[in-house]
């Protein structure tokens, strides 16, 4: 039986191949590391730190994409055409879908792999979905992690799809350099459907499924955002927010998405508004890791466990003010705490 020096020794030794492995573009190991990064286990959890210092300056040498939209707008296929777009102009490319998981069982269908299967098959391209879990905003709990990790073995676009417009989907934009809110033509009911929050915070709109049919209402939907954002506080003094048309059944609409996201970078870069959006971001990150990871090592602790059914029992049936139950829990914590 291995001792603890010969455990850490060897947990280092994995954790160095890992990052070499990383380093050199090797998608397994890829694979094995956001696994990692995923693990709730505390042992895990000090191995992923460990390897996302060693990988940091490898980091920050894309462009990070968020896209999000209501289910059935065709993220999916949009993401898949815009993809091969993408890698065409001779870029590598990191998908990180979202699927959402099962109130009930915790499980998730994973499916975007299958539904994007032409863009699964080119090696220039790494997709990786994810359960939601307990998470809101769209996102995973590490997915900042996830994009970190695809920075380090070389992919320079990444692309982050959420599982679906709601009232906390706006966590995809506090993690990426470009956030994309996809619409269906529809317009005043889509106008009614969706947070105004959401909107203010899109770098670009973008009508999907502008053909056939729906070709001309794609067409009034887009003018109809563009007469509303005058209405909103702009995200961005120095950047006026495109709407426009695509069809991603057909494939129009994308050189030109990926021609304003080129001209966003670079008009971001210039401003200085880029790096300045990234640090704002990061620090934010510090703040949502501290709490969670305060939150989560609190549920755990014993005297609070113990109390945790009585108070929300109290506080369900009206008897107990939240204030006054979070105040009790946090006051057995920080006891426990000063005790060990």
């Amino acid at each position: 039986m291995l001792n603890q020096r010969a455990k850490m020794q060897l947990q280092e030794e994995s954790t160095d191949n890992l990052a070499a492995g990383i380093k050199a573009g090797d998608r397994r190991a890829l694979a094995r590391a956001i696994t990692l990064m995923e693990s709730t286990r505390p042992d895990h959890r000090k191995l992923a730190q460990s390897l996302l210092t060693e990988l940091m300056p490898y980091t920050g040498k894309s462009i990070r994409i968020g896209i999000s939209g209501v289910p059935g707008v065709g993220k999916s296929t949009f993401v898949e055409v815009f993809g091969n777009h993408i890698i065409d102009q001779s870029h590598r490319l990191a998908v990180l879908s979202v699927d959402p998981s099962s109130a009930i069982t915790g499980g998730s269908i994973l499916g975007d792999k299958t539904r994007m299967e032409t863009l699964s098959r080119r090696l220039e391209a790494y997709i990786r979905p994810s359960p939601t879990g307990r998470t809101l905003g769209g996102v995973t709990r590490r997915t900042r992690e996830a994009i970190l990790l695809c920075e380090a073995a070389g992919y320079d676009v990444v692309i982050v799809e959420t599982v679906g417009v709601g009232q906390s989907e706006t966590a995809v934009a506090d993690m990426t350099d470009m956030f994309v809110l996809m619409l269906l033509p529809g317009g005043g009911d889509e106008l009614q459907g969706i947070k105004r929050g959401i909107v203010e915070l899109a770098d670009l709109i973008l009508v999907n499924k502008a053909d056939g049919d729906t070709e001309t209402i794609a067409g009034q939907t887009a003018t109809e955002y563009h007469h509303a954002l005058r209405l909103l506080q702009p995200r961005s003094k120095q950047w006026k927010v495109p709407v426009l048309t695509c069809s991603a059944k057909e494939g129009r609409g994308v050189e030109n998405t990926w021609q304003t996201v080129d001209k966003f970078r670079k008009e971001r870069k210039r401003s200085g508004e880029f790096n300045a959006r990234r640090s704002s971001q990061a620090r934010s990150w510090l703040w949502s890791e501290t709490t969670e990871s305060i939150l989560n090592d609190m549920r755990q602790h014993s005297a609070v466990k113990k109390r945790i059914p009585q108070l929300e029992t109290e506080v369900a049936s009206g008897k107990l003010p939240t204030s006054a139950a979070a105040a009790e829990l946090i006051e057995h914590y920080l006891a426990g705490k000063t005790r060990s």
